[in-house]
C-alpha cells in the first residue's frame, strides 16, 4: 500500500494537479484499489472530479458533537462502536476509485477535531485500499498537526512566485522535525510553468528539494474547470495531463507500500 498526498499554498492549482495525477495513477496500472481523500472542507478535489459526496467527516463530526451533547452514555457507546461502519458509509464508490471527503463543519471553532477523525479514517482505510492520495487543504495545518500520520510521497505544489517558493522552503523544514508526519519521499512540482524551469531547478537546488517535474500552463484545464467538467477527463493531448502522467510514472513507490504491509 502506498499513501500520497499533495500540499501546498492557496491558489497554485493544487486540486487540479491532484484530479489529474489521480487519473494518472489509474492509467498507470499500479494504483490497484484506489482511495482518495479530499481533505479540503471546500469539496474542491470531489468537484473537480465531478463526484457528489452525501455525507462527509464533517457531518460525521456534527453527529459525534450532537450525540456528546445531548445522547447518553448508551448512545455514546453505540457511536463509538459504529466509527468505522459510518466512515465507511461515507465513502463514494465510483467504477474507478472510491472518494472520502472533509467536507466542512457547522460548529464554530477550528477543524482539529474533524482532522483527528479524518487522520484515525486514514490508518483505519488504510488496510482495505492499495493506493491513498490526498489532496491537502491548503496552507501548513494539516501536516503540523500530523493529520497525515505516515506518508510515502510527499508532493509540494508550487507555483513560480517568491511567496510559493518560500511555503515550499517552510515545508520542506517543517517535514523535516521530529514530530512532522514522517515522509518516505519529499519533493516539489512547479505547476502553471512558462519556460522557467531552468531559473525554478535553480531555486529549488537553494532550498535543498527535489524536483519531481513541471507541469506547463495549459488552457485546457481552465476551459474543463469552467465548464464544470471533470479533469480526470482532459483529452490526451492536454500538456498539463500529460506533464501529471511522467510525473506519477516517476513518483511510483511500490517498494514502499511493500515494505509497510509486510511490517
Amino acid at each position: 500500500m502506498s499513501i500520497y498526498a499533495v500540499c501546498g499554498k492557496g491558489g497554485v492549482g493544487k486540486t487540479a494537479f491532484t484530479a489529474m495525477f489521480t487519473k494518472a495513477l489509474l492509467e498507470s496500472g499500479k494504483a490497484g484499489k484506489l482511495l482518495v481523500i479530499d481533505a479540503d472542507p471546500a469539496l474542491g478535489l470531489a468537484n473537480a472530479l465531478a463526484v457528489r459526496p452525501e455525507k462527509t467527516i464533517g457531518q460525521l463530526r456534527e453527529s459525534i458533537i450532537e450525540t456528546a451533547r445531548e445522547g447518553g452514555d448508551s448512545e455514546k457507546g453505540e457511536i463509538a462502536r459504529m466509527l468505522d461502519y459510518l466512515v465507511m458509509e461515507s465513502l463514494v464508490e465510483t467504477d474507478d476509485f472510491a472518494l472520502m471527503a472533509m467536507g466542512r463543519s457547522e460548529t464554530l471553532g477550528c477543524y482539529c477535531p474533524v482532522n483527528d477523525i479524518l487522520r484515525d479514517a486514514i490508518t483505519m482505510l488504510s488496510r482495505k485500499f492499495d493506493t491513498i492520495l490526498i489532496d491537502g487543504e491548503a496552507g501548513l495545518e494539516q501536516i503540523n498537526r500530523q493529520v497525515l500520520r505516515e506518508i510515502d510521497c510527499l508532493v509540494i505544489l508550487t507555483d513560480s512566485s517568491a511567496r510559493g517558493l518560500q511555503t515550499v522552503g517552510i515545508l520542506k523544514e517543517m517535514v523535516g522535525k521530529r514530530d512532522a508526519a514522517p515522509c518516505r519521499k519529499v519533493g516539489v512540482v512547479f505547476n502553471r510553468v512558462r519556460g522557467d524551469e531552468a531559473f525554478l531547478a535553480q531555486a529549488a537546488g537553494k532550498i535543498g528539494i527535489e524536483v519531481f517535474g513541471f507541469v506547463p500552463e495549459d488552457p485546457e484545464v481552465g476551459k474543463y474547470d469552467m465548464a464544470g467538467k471533470s479533469l480526470a477527463e482532459l483529452p490526451p493531448g492536454s500538456e498539463a495531463a500529460a506533464a501529471v502522467r511522467g510525473i506519477a510514472e516517476k513518483l511510483s513507490v511500490p517498494e514502499c507500500g511493500d515494505a509497510r504491509r509486510e511490517a
